[in-house]
């Protein structure tokens, strides 16, 4: 059960569930007497997400994971706000997997905050409520003469009560009807809006942290698995006996392919996680495995291996260009009219974009003890996983091996890294099945080459457009082809225009159309699915338009957005023009656009609006006479309604700044017969430290509902900074990574 929109029914059964909470008649909770405070006291859990204990420690659970996006802090923070709690007194645990007790407990697309908001409010408010209960029955006196602040129900008169006072009294309160909990007023925030470190920052700091490669379980054994280098390949034989001869290695096997595990997957990622064939190695220790594995030889069926070539698809997707066509997006008769129109000025241009990878620091991996019951007891799976979705694991499980989801326990780790990766589980299928194979605990760890040819990539792809330029400076017509790929006549995520593009929605005098080419190389979520290089496209040509018009780019920008409106009335993940007007200012006037640059320097503004945020940033580039480029400041404007946690707010746009400069600049996978061509960081890159851009971060602080923010501020970064470079230079960069280009990060 959800716990987001409950009803006043809905609310008490998830309270019930923990066994001591509000329902009463569940659990009635241990009390004992304190002599020195002459009132009940003891630990006790008032919902599902609050305990308080009797020496005041405010105890709250955190249930949706975890990977640096900053939720376990930030979640807490909403709840502690409403009690009316001191940060001080609150510690942050994980949740157990149980969404019954807790809902969701999944992590993607930029949604944990605005799915979360309002529950949590309702169990911080409740939980407030019930103190405030508690202290008016202690003091005799009317709650309404009573309030919560700073871990203390406070009267008019100035007595107070702490919370771990009225701890014990407070769980035998009536629950409050969700309906009719009040909010606080925003003015009055202590907590919501400030600056709150990461809970785990010392941990982490101090190498504390558990992160699922850091699992340990006893009597564990050491895997390593490799597939075939052409997705789709099928092993046939290997080396069996010599592998098994190597020091540390206890034993060897193929897995045939296993298509029951990708059952489990949510709709758009339906299939993944199906077990790959492949060999697997077992041993005494990772380096022993990984020892073997590099003495592999193996023998595979290609027969329905991938041919899928990037060269090949580069060829064929300008042949399509040249063509035209493609299926109808948005069709408007007068394009072609403005477009002949002699006394319109045209420019056409072709862009690309790569795949690229998830390379999140930690590798995939996953630690797996299959037990086959015994004496009438069911089969069960412990599994200790860094995961977005968790739950989804037992479902594996259960489509795999018929083991109930029941009798799976899952233990949720930290994640070094997700951004779209770790919300598919086909490392979880393989340690399953090798642990089901070999029926002990193992722990299977993937090299940095297996996590790079195994992933899930980014789509790359091709845009065609074509756009007209009155006398008067104005767009009169767009023209947009997309050239994308397909798995099974089906866009894979992040390839296509979706209808909610800019210029699907806002552009009068539009025609949109694509075209998906077949590919079977494995595609998947990646931060900001598609609008990661849509973002690009637009943004970048926006400004070719800007230019062709002999106009400021901020000017025509903001002549595009027109009126203030909602693009779809009312809806939350629609564009709102006036933000987004809001916010291209704010981050003119903060940047000061338009001021005077040294020679080989410019600035460069783009806009997108995604994930239900309307951002805006300019990027300040040098370039010197041999394309060494650096990206010395960028400067960028959100409005994500009002910022829960600063702290973790800034530090999210910042790493979206990074991460985004980090892969326009330097990143791209290739594939040749099928074989993705990289292998390691030596030939996939990451920015070093050294080119990191001063970042100012400015937030409007609107009363919109509040939206996340791990992805949306990731896709204008692109365009910015080839604007910023056509600006410096005249050059126009219309394929990613600028590398490829001849523009080399410094």
């Amino acid at each position: 059960m959800n716990i987001d929109g409950l009803n006043r029914r809905g609310f008490l059964k998830a309270s019930a569930l923990t066994g001591g909470g509000f329902i009463l008649e569940m659990s009635l909770p241990v009390l004992s007497m304190d002599e020195d405070l002459g009132t009940l006291v003891g630990s006790k859990e008032l919902n599902v997400f609050v305990q308080i204990a009797s020496d005041g420690q405010i105890t709250i659970y955190s249930a949706v994971p975890e990977m640096g996006q900053g939720v376990k802090t930030t979640l807490p923070m909403i709840i502690a706000e409403e009690m009316g709690a001191k940060w001080e007194d609150v510690v942050v645990l994980d949740a157990p997997l149980d969404q019954k007790k807790f809902g969701l407990q999944g992590a993607g697309g930029s949604t944990s905050i605005p799915r979360h908001y309002d529950s949590m409010r309702r169990m911080g408010a409740a939980a407030r409520e019930m103190l405030i209960g508690a202290a008016s029955d202690s003091m005799e006196v009317d709650s309404q003469e009573l309030k919560a602040l700073e871990s203390r129900v406070v009267h008019s008169s100035g007595e107070s009560l702490t919370f771990g006072q009225l701890a014990a009294l407070a769980v035998r309160q009536p629950v409050p009807d969700p309906d009719t909990l009040s909010f606080k007023d925003p003015r009055s925030y202590t907590i919501i809006g400030t600056s709150i470190s990461g809970v785990d920052n010392l941990v982490i700091a101090t190498g504390q942290s558990r992160f699922g490669i850091d699992a340990d379980v006893p009597g564990m054994r050491y895997a390593s698995y490799t597939r075939c280098p052409r997705p789709g390949g099928k092993v046939i034989s290997f080396n069996q006996t010599d592998i098994k001869a190597l020091p540390g290695v206890t034993d060897a096997f193929m897995l045939e392919p296993d298509k029951r595990a990708g059952e489990a997957s949510m709709a758009f990622l339906k299939g993944l996680a199906s077990l790959r064939g492949g060999v697997a190695i077992i041993g005494k220790d990772t380096w022993s495995v990984f020892n073997a594995k590099s003495k592999l030889k193996v023998k595979w069926d290609e027969t329905a291996a991938s041919n899928d070539d990037w060269l090949q698809m580069t060829q064929q997707a300008r042949k399509i260009a040249a063509n035209g066509g493609g299926v109808l997006k948005l069709d408007n008769p007068n394009v072609d009219i403005a477009l002949a129109d002699q006394g319109n000025r045209v420019v056409e241009s072709f862009y690309q974009f790569p795949y690229v990878a998830h390379v999140c620091m930690e590798p995939m991996n996953c630690t797996a003890d299959y037990r086959k019951g015994e004496d009438g007891k069911p089969d069960s799976m412990e599994i200790w996983i860094s995961s977005q979705f968790p739950a989804q694991v037992k479902e594996i499980a259960k489509n795999m091996l018929g083991v109930e989801p029941e009798h799976v326990q899952v233990n949720r780790m930290r994640m070094g890294g997700g951004f779209g990766r770790r919300a598919v589980h086909d490392f979880a299928s393989e340690a399953m099945a090798i642990s089901h194979r070999i029926g002990a605990p193992v722990k299977l760890t993937w090299t940095r080459t297996d996590d790079i040819h195994n992933d899930f990539f980014r789509v790359g792809g091709f845009q065609n457009l074509t756009a007209a330029i009155d006398s008067d400076g104005k767009l009169a017509a767009w023209d947009q082809h997309y050239i994308g790929f397909s798995h099974d006549d089906k866009p894979v995520i992040g390839s296509g225009l979706w209808g909610n593009e800019f210029s699907m929605v806002a552009i009068a005098n539009a025609r949109v159309s694509q075209t998906m080419m077949p590919v079977n190389t494995p595609c998947g979520a990646w931060r900001a699915p598609g609008s990661n290089t849509n973002a690009f496209v637009e943004q970048s040509f926006i400004h070719e338009l800007a230019e062709l018009a002999g106009r400021d780019h901020l000017e025509f920008l903001l002549e595009l957005m027109g009126t203030r409106r909602w693009i779809s009335q009312g809806k939350v993940s629609s564009l709102n023009t006036g933000r987004a007007i809001d916010v291209i200012k704010h981050a003119a006037e903060k940047a000061q656009w338009g001021k005077s640059m040294p020679d080989g320097s410019g600035q460069g503004l783009a806009f997108y609006f995604c994930h239900a945020a309307h951002i805006a940033e300019i990027a300040e580039v040098s370039v010197d006479a041999n394309r060494n480029f650096s990206v010395d400041k960028v400067t960028v404007a959100v409005d994500v309604g009002p910022i829960m946690n600063m702290s973790g707010a800034i530090s999210q746009v910042q790493g979206s700044v990074i991460d985004g400069l980090s892969t326009m600049a330097l990143q791209q996978i290739t594939m040749k017969k099928g074989v993705i061509q990289q292998d390691n960081f030596d030939q996939y890159p990451v920015m070093r430290i050294a080119a990191t851009p001063q970042v100012d971060v400015h937030f409007i602080q609107s009363d919109n509902r509040p939206t996340g923010l791990g992805e949306p501020a990731l896709p204008p970064l692109a365009p910015a900074v080839t604007n910023a470079i056509y600006a410096a230079t005249g050059v126009r960069i219309r394929s990613m990574p600028l590398r490829e280009e001849g523009f080399n990060l410094v």
